[in-house]
């Protein structure tokens, strides 16, 4: 299934959330669970970005419909990213080689 990277900051009101009950970072994965996807990591980052969260994901139509519903919440700014694994990577820049 294909991995997804989802960046994302605070909003005001997210901010306000994490000060008033930090535990609530904890509900961020489950709330992306719940929306179809499965978290395979979450970090807390700093500089631009506040969390990174590593997601499987069908396609991009679900990505796009999370990153969507996460917005409307009015606690996070997501940015997806699709991802490709090093070795398919690879292949896809050997195959373009090849005469």
């Amino acid at each position: 299934m294909p991995i997804y990277i989802l960046l994302s900051t605070f909003t005001e009101q997210g901010v306000s959330c994490v000060v008033e009950d930090p535990s609530c970072l904890r509900r961020i994965g489950m709330d992306i669970e719940k929306l179809g996807v499965k978290v395979l990591d979450q970090y807390a980052t700093l500089g631009q970005f506040d969390f990174v969260h590593v997601i499987e994901a069908p396609d991009n139509e679900t990505i796009a419909r999370v990153s969507m519903e996460l917005t409307a919440r009015g606690h996070l700014k997501p940015l997806s990213l699709p991802t490709i694994s090093i070795n398919d990577f690879i292949s896809r820049l050997s195959l373009d080689r090849r005469p």
